[in-house]
């Protein structure tokens, strides 16, 4: 998996913030897309504390590594996926977590019988796809592009 090209597509679907924000369900982020944990130095800093941007890769080196891994649980034979469904479903699991991601059962199917029109069906059949719009139309239309 490119690596570099996924951080590009994460930087992109999350945005960079350098300093703490509230995400659209609430929840205290900085960098790209990190929900501050009780284990990060800026837990308990109030909104629109600054975030160097040193602190901003290091996180997100760390996030990505931390959701790759994650994919994985969900799809243990990742690596043997295309590529362009390998960041589809790093970029998915970055923004709902393993827990919500082996939840879309029907997708997870379908992506592991390469059934890529029904896979796509399937992810913009969810709350997610309403909530982040043209991040879930744009993986969609790389999954319809397998199909190809």
């Amino acid at each position: 998996m490119n690596i570099d090209k996924l951080r590009e597509q994460l930087k992109i679907d999350e945005g960079v913030k350098y300093e703490i924000y509230r995400d659209h369900l609430g929840y205290l982020t900085f960098g790209i897309g990190h929900l501050i944990t009780e284990k990060d130095p800026e837990y308990g800093q109030p909104v629109k504390t600054e975030v160097s941007s040193d602190r901003v890769n290091e996180v997100f080196n760390a996030d990505v590594q931390k959701y790759i891994n994650e994919t994985k649980k969900v799809f243990s034979d990742l690596e043997s996926k295309p590529e362009a469904i390998q960041l589809v479903l790093v970029n998915m699991c970055f923004n709902l977590g393993a827990p919500r991601l082996s939840n879309f059962k029907k997708f997870i199917a379908a992506i592991n019988d390469q059934q890529w029109a029904e896979a796509a069906v399937e992810m913009m059949d969810s709350r997610w796809a309403k909530q982040v719009g043209p991040r879930a139309e744009r993986l969609r239309d790389v999954v319809l592009e397998q199909a190809n």
